[in-house]
């Protein structure tokens, strides 16, 4: 419950812009059981503005998942390769350059913790969603302001 009362405006409603980064690779598994809108409306909960929505895929996504995640309002960016190296410029980016008032990451990959920390020391709030609770990266957890788990949020969510 601290994040949200940090993350609340006068009104007692979420603030601030958020920026979500999905680690495609790394969530959109099968073991994980994990929904594109759950991840969205994780990233809805954190603030009052959701100012971006990316879920990077490597060169091997299926149309089909591309069209899926476009449908559902993400912004899908396609990397050849490994996508973490993408994904963390970009999170980077949003913080140095003041586009978010909250980065989240999607992720189990500490690969991630270099640009979460980079986030905090710009002043943002940052979050770890981590797609299952065998997901869960302690790394990513203790880089992140708050960490949350999807399968927890999916179930006390309204």
């Amino acid at each position: 419950m601290d994040l949200l009362r940090r993350l609340v405006g006068p009104d007692g409603l979420p603030s601030g812009r958020v920026a979500l980064f999905v680690d495609g690779p790394n969530v959109l598994r099968d073991e994980f059981d994990v929904d594109l809108d759950d991840i969205r409306a994780a990233g809805r909960s954190l603030g009052d503005q959701l100012s971006a929505a990316r879920l990077y895929l490597d060169e091997h996504a299926t149309p089909g998942l591309i069209q899926a995640a476009e449908a559902r309002g993400f912004e899908v960016v396609v990397t050849s390769g490994d996508v973490d190296v993408k994904l963390a410029v970009d999170l980077t980016r949003y913080a140095v350059e003041d586009r978010a008032d909250v980065v989240a990451v999607a992720s189990r990959d500490t690969d991630f913790k270099p640009a979460l920390e980079t986030a905090n020391a710009y002043g943002l709030r940052t979050v770890a969603i981590a797609p299952g609770s065998y997901g869960r990266s302690d790394a990513l957890q203790n880089a992140a302001t708050h960490a949350m788990t999807l399968d927890e949020s999916a179930d006390g969510g309204d």
